[in-house]
């Protein structure tokens, strides 16, 4: 059985936590899209991590971790990260890399740097992490696949070809130093030797798994909103962030996604630029902002600050509906128990009409939030494991998003730990 954990909104949902608490009763987890420009922050037995690349199912013994063709492939970056964990005291992972994962390469880095630098004010909000730059050459097709860091006459040609193109803009554009075709080959080297032990035919592998019943976690980067068909384009990513790409980027038949568990946050949150209607400001937004988390609303890849606002129903119906959530997956909860009342965005006016479905990014940049308030429950909901035990105002709040999404929240989790969950 195949299950995808993927997000409603921006990212930052807590999908982490999710994937790492459903994995134990998993047998393989596979990133299917998404590179290291994002990361899934996990509390448990082993400590606190903050992960980029590896699925967040790494910490268990039983379970293997994919890093499927969908991915953006930082191979440095996923070895430090194996590094981290071992130096965390995690026991080595079992560690398969697709054939047909595509290389982030140091120039679409230093591509992703420049880039932002040129547009200045109107910059994208990127991690620069080189996501935009590689996804472009993936499919201008003169990225490089994993499988081709075997064959050097493949590698030799495609280098002088990327030299020639890349120095251009180099040169004119950017007016920064040229790339040197020696230097590339040498760093193509280095991958190769690093990801030789670990790359496999994966479709292959999962197919197998398929036929011995084994159950498959598909993990997402992200949320619906950052995608780049159906989400506030142009401030989303580059690679799709729905379920439906799960398929694709690991190689299973569609079919096969049997459950979709959509994780929405019980506020909103969002890093990097782009509309976002119930955002709050100032000290409002500080207050929440500390308070979120385990260690505030901060980005797990570059520690900017998150910016923070109610819950919005109508991008997370939104995100659920595109996702074709099975089950949510409601999270942070526990951090909305200082609140007196607790406002809640319901619909979007826009030029003086009121709307429940989500617009185009041109008219959401017009939208103000439309919002209705609830009690708050002033205590705090941490350690309670059962549904019926939590407040009143609480058990409130969670059915008021639910009717209003549409979709059955069957996970409530009241805190960062493996076990702060409510089964529902």
């Amino acid at each position: 059985m195949v299950k995808a954990v993927v997000g409603a909104n921006w990212g930052d949902e807590g999908k982490g936590k999710i994937t790492d608490m459903l994995a134990e009763n998993a047998d393989i987890i596979v990133r299917f899209q998404g590179g290291a420009n994002a990361g899934h922050t996990i509390v448990n037995d082993y400590g606190r991590f903050a992960l980029h690349t590896l699925p967040s199912g790494v910490f268990y013994n039983h379970t293997t971790s994919v890093i499927g063709n969908g991915v953006a492939l930082d191979i440095p970056k996923l070895f430090n990260e194996i590094q981290q964990i071992i130096n965390g005291g995690v026991p080595k992972p079992k560690i398969l890399i697709s054939d047909r994962a595509q290389i982030v390469m140091p120039y679409h880095v230093l591509f992703d740097e420049y880039e932002e630098e040129r547009l200045g004010k109107a910059s994208f909000g990127s991690t620069k992490s080189g996501i935009a730059p590689f996804y472009s050459d993936k499919y201008a097709k003169i990225g490089f696949q994993v499988q081709e860091l075997f064959d050097d006459e493949i590698l030799k040609s495609k280098v002088a070809r990327i030299c020639e193109k890349k120095n251009v803009l180099l040169e004119h554009l950017y007016h920064k130093p040229l790339l040197k075709e020696d230097e590339l080959m040498n760093t193509l080297h280095e991958y190769r030797d690093m990801v030789a032990p670990y790359v496999a035919d994966v479709s292959s592998f999962l197919d197998k798994a398929l036929k011995e019943n084994k159950t498959i976690l598909l993990e997402g980067q992200l949320g619906t909103l950052k995608d780049p068909d159906h989400g506030i384009y142009p401030m989303v990513t580059s690679s799709s962030t729905l379920a439906a790409y799960g398929a694709i980027g690991a190689g299973v038949p569609p079919y096969e996604i049997k459950q979709v568990v959509t994780v929405v946050k019980a506020y909103s949150s969002a890093v990097g630029a782009g509309a976002f209607v119930s955002e709050i400001f100032d000290d409002e937004a500080d207050e929440l902002r500390k308070r979120g988390g385990d260690k505030g609303e901060f980005g797990a890849t570059t520690g900017r600050p998150r910016r923070v606002g109610w819950f919005d129903c109508v991008a997370s119906k939104y995100g659920c509906r595109m996702q074709g959530a099975t089950d949510v997956a409601f999270t942070v909860l526990d951090v909305l128990g200082y609140l007196d009342e607790i406002p809640v965005c319901v619909g979007y006016e826009i030029d003086g009409e009121v709307t429940t479905e989500f617009p185009v990014t041109s008219k959401l940049e017009k939208a103000k939030p439309v919002l209705k308030t609830l009690p708050g429950w002033k205590c705090d909901i941490r350690g309670i494991k059962e549904y019926d035990k939590l407040p009143e105002n609480c058990r409130k709040y969670i059915e008021f998003v639910e009717e209003q999404l549409g979709f059955p929240i069957t996970m409530v989790s009241n805190g960062p730990g493996r076990d702060e969950i409510i089964y529902r």
